[in-house]
């Protein structure tokens, strides 16, 4: 890691200028005089073709594009002298430029600096990246065809967009070896995407000056102080058709036509060529969210059965057909809902809800419940073993993060002046001292503390507003005779928990404009000192926020609501004014599905809102202008110019968005089993709007490596076994399975209909006179004695009087009992899955050491033919000793 840091500083920052500011010429100056470039004369004047990626010698490849604006502000000369310096740097670095007049631009305002990196500063730069290449075409032999592939066929794309380039074995470049690799054409040798990965490279840490005593260098200050508007790879054609050039490979129009349409949503995903067109980070992710979808179609499938099981079996159930029935729930009388101003109402009001809670309320949530803790398993171990695949085939397996994550942040090296040895290295390094990171903490915690109160603040103003209209709710619809036709399907409860999940939207989406905002200031004021140091921090705080944002009112339901009620005459109240909302006499479960539904679906239908159809409106809104202009007049660079930019942290929204959806199906899924198929429509709709706004609405993202999905494997881990506790829960307490089964085993009186006066067993008794005078309703016209409520208690003539009965300790110990053992069967079988799944496949692992052992003895045979070179010629450093050791290596490579 460190050697690496090293190497990349002295290549171009400590190189580039010298301590006491003197100017060097880089770590290999290209001076552009002795490169195979046409001079003015040479260069076809004719009109060059708007639409190419190359400069205006039609040889020299574009590999990444500057914009500026020369506006005549008060900061046109400090703006122009740093764009002076910087490309002169870049020029010193090898770079070669080519600068677009305002003039030739659609808008008569724009310069372009198109750059382009000649192969001495590809091969200098990819060895300090540690970049494989080909040294030899793979001869290990294919996987066994799968006999389902013919069953499989209508979802395969064509070999040549699956795979459009042969396999090889590869290594590390090394400028010493350079006929070790297969070069055929040193303009092909490296792929678009590591051309422009290497010039990012380079332009991130190119010094442009010094300004109050502290060197200044890279591209994203540049950006940020409005020196240069846009910095940016470019697409190799327009989606839409393949580029006229006969040398560009129009693999935009590729991906377009084979994976960015939402026409082959059924169709399998061209990694590969994603991989090669975007990068291995980019590619890596369609990867986990192709798997993703895949793995839920078998959660969709089972869910759906649950649904349908609960559904045929609706007019089965004892409990809703005992509330239905006019001889039974229509002779209990129910407590009011509310204080002084509800009436008493009967049971069978609540008939429909009752009906509809059985869909999700039913044995077959017990088992869902338990297939989703082994689901989530097999899920994950699974895409480890997908990851390992990925790794082999893209050249990843001896990737370390220390090559690219690990580098220090030219942010940090920036603003970090101070400097102390590194033990390891021995060199001077910047460092934060300890009582500035103190502080930077101190007020990062802080931020996100309040942020985080916030949220409970706005959690706990919903729950108000949920007691508030509960009670205006129940009084309205019981004194509103317009309403008595549908009070049967809208309750009070159901009513307050869609309107109370529809504000607690509103606010999430709010909260959330904001918190992401404030993230990133956060940690940029921390100033972390690695790229990975970054996004781990980064990630955390945005996910810990969303967790609570999103889960909170979930949560709220699911386990606090119904749970502290009292009893009438001893209400439990908020702020010793609003009464704490009760559940439905058929449970909460019913309205944990309908929050659990709304925020869910408004989610992702306003992500796939921001994520698509913002995009489009402002590119045809930047484009309106040129649109009319004709084709040839409206260049590459400016088309690419006029884009959405992708960002550093696009990806990172995209992970968010997934992670946030994973822990809807997992978390909270025994109370709505359809979730998982809402998620993969869901997703089936994301791959294609990912693709298509990334191919379409985009400009070019830098490429970069990564070998897994980093920390989001630990987040989806964590949340895993939080699954299985929360599940377990719901089950217990938020359900009512549990007091059914007690019932049915151990209360049970009638032997041919087991669950038959259930509903009549869980409600107790209240006598009416007992009412305080400030629960009291005002009127009671037809003279109730007696009306009931949901709990299990003596009833007043008892001795016990209001106090819990056994049958209601039986109950609370099934539930514990329920926990436990769902919890450790669920345990138990995820960590054998876990056990008995290798990481690795076996024929990956096979692979990997022969690839290994044939890469070793190729490059051993090497040293060895160019030993024998030196020693033919006469060569007295190429000693018999030297030879022997040499062959010696490869014996024991070959014993290895």
């Amino acid at each position: 890691m460190n050697r690496l840091g090293k190497k990349a500083n002295e290549t171009l920052i400590e190189m580039a200028l010298s301590a006491d500011g003197e100017e060097c010429n880089g770590p290999e100056t290209i001076s552009t005089a002795g490169s195979e470039i046409p001079s003015s004369s040479e260069i076809d004047k004719r009109h060059q073709s708007k639409d190419s990626i190359f400069f205006r010698d039609g040889v020299r490849r574009i590999d990444f594009v500057l914009s500026y604006v020369d506006d005549l502000n008060k900061e046109w000369e400090k703006k122009l002298e740093r764009r002076k310096e910087f490309e002169s740097n870049l020029q010193k670095a090898g770079l070669e430029l080519e600068t677009e007049d305002k003039k030739e631009s659609e808008d008569g305002k724009i310069f372009f600096v198109k750059i382009h990196a000649p192969w001495e500063v590809l091969i200098t730069y990819a060895e300090v990246l540690n970049i494989k290449v080909p040294i030899r075409e793979n001869d290990i032999p294919p996987m066994v065809e799968n006999p389902l592939d013919c069953v499989l066929f209508p979802l395969r794309l064509p070999e040549k967009v699956m795979h459009p380039e042969p396999d090889y074995f590869t290594a590390p470049f090394s400028k010493d070896k350079q006929e070790l690799y297969l070069i055929n054409d040193e303009s092909t040798f490296f792929s678009p995407s590591m051309r422009n990965r290497i010039v990012n490279y380079i332009l991130t840490r190119c010094p442009y000056g010094t300004e109050e005593g502290k060197k200044k260098f890279g591209i994203k200050r540049l950006l940020n102080n409005g020196t240069y508007t846009a910095a940016y790879p470019l697409h190799d054609c327009q989606y839409w058709k393949k580029a006229s050039d006969p040398n560009c490979d129009s693999e935009r129009y590729t991906l377009y036509m084979e994976w960015a349409r939402f026409l082959r949503f059924y169709k399998e995903q061209p990694l590969v060529l994603i991989r090669k067109y975007y990068g291995e980070k980019i590619g890596i992710y369609f990867a986990w969210l192709g798997f993703y979808t895949e793995m839920l179609f078998l959660a969709a499938v089972v869910g759906l059965i649950c649904f349908l099981y609960g559904l045929f079996t609706m007019d089965e159930n004892m409990s809703s057909k005992e509330i239905c029935d006019p001889a039974i729930g229509g002779e209990i009388i129910m407590c009011p809902l509310c204080d002084r101003d509800c009436e008493y109402w009967r049971l069978n009001t609540t008939c429909e809800s009752s009906q509809y809670s059985h869909l999700f309320d039913n044995v077959a949530t017990l088992f869902f419940a338990i297939f989703m803790g082994i689901w989530v398993t097999l899920f994950l171990e699974f895409w480890k073993r997908r990851q390992a695949r990925l790794k082999y085939e893209w050249d990843l397996v001896d990737f370390e993060e220390e090559q690219q994550q690990l580098q220090l942040r030219p942010e940090y090296e920036a603003k970090c002046t101070q400097k102390k040895k590194n033990p390891v290295t021995q060199e001077m390094e910047p460092y934060l001292p300890l009582t500035s990171q103190a502080v930077r903490f101190c007020i990062s915690g802080a931020t996100v503390l309040f942020w985080v109160s916030l949220i409970i603040a706005s959690m706990i103003a919903v729950i108000v507003y949920r007691l508030a209209v509960y009670a205006a709710s129940a009084s309205l619809m019981e004194n509103t005779q317009t309403l008595q036709p549908i009070s049967g399907v809208l309750t009070p409860q159901l009513a307050t928990s869609v309107t109370a999940s529809c504000l607690n939207f509103v606010i999430i989406m709010i909260l959330n404009f904001f918190y992401e905002r404030i993230a990133i200031w956060i940690t940029d004021m921390e100033i972390p000192r690695t790229h990975m140091e970054y996004e781990n921090r980064l990630t955390m705080k945005m996910f810990l926020f969303q967790f609570v944002n999103y889960y909170s009112s979930c949560f709220y339901v699911a386990f606090f609501k119904g749970k502290f009620v009292g009893y009438p005459g001893a209400y439990t109240y908020m702020f010793n004014r609003w009464r704490n909302e009760e559940c439905d006499p058929a449970g909460c479960l019913i309205e944990l599905t309908t929050q659990l539904t709304i925020v869910m679906a408004g989610k992702q239908i306003w992500g796939n809102i921001q994520e698509a159809i913002v995009p489009w409106i402002c590119n045809w809104w930047g484009r309106r202008k040129a649109r009319n202009n004709p084709e040839n007049l409206y260049s590459r660079w400016e088309q690419d110019h006029d884009l959405q930019t992708f960002g550093a942290l696009g990806l990172f929204y995209e992970y968010l968005e997934m992670v946030i959806q994973f822990g809807f199906i997992t978390l909270f899924v025994a109370s709505f089993p359809l979730a998982p198929l809402l998620a993969l429509m869901n997703n089936i709709l994301e791959i294609r709007v990912d693709s298509w706004k990334l191919t379409t609405q985009y400009r070019r993202p830098v490429a970069a490596k990564a070998h897994s999905i980093g920390v989001w494997q630990e987040i989806l881990n964590g949340m895993a076994i939080l699954s299985v506790v929360t599940n377990a829960f719901i089950v217990a307490f938020t359900s009512d399975m549990i007091p059914r089964l007690v019932y049915y085993y151990a209360y049970s009186e009638n032997e041919d209909s087991p669950m038959s006066g259930y509903i009549n067993n869980s409600l107790s008794v209240f006598l009416i006179s007992d009412f305080p005078e400030r629960n009291e309703p005002k009127e009671n016209p037809e003279n109730f004695v007696i009306c009931r409520y949901r709990d299990y208690r003596y009833p007043p003539d008892h001795e016990k009087k209001y106090l819990h009965t056994m049958q209601f300790w039986h109950i609370l110990a099934a539930k514990l009992a329920f926990i436990i053992i769902m919890e450790h069967v669920v345990f138990i079988v995820k960590f054998f899955v876990a056990w008995m799944i290798p990481d690795v496949p076996a024929d990956v692992k096979a692979k990997i050491k022969r690839e290994k052992y044939l890469t070793q003895k190729i490059l051993h045979e090497y040293e060895l033919e160019k030993l024998k070179e030196r020693l033919c010629q006469g060569d007295t450093r190429a000693t018999e000793k030297e030879f022997i050791a040499t062959e010696g290596r490869m014996e024991l490579s070959r014993a290895m």
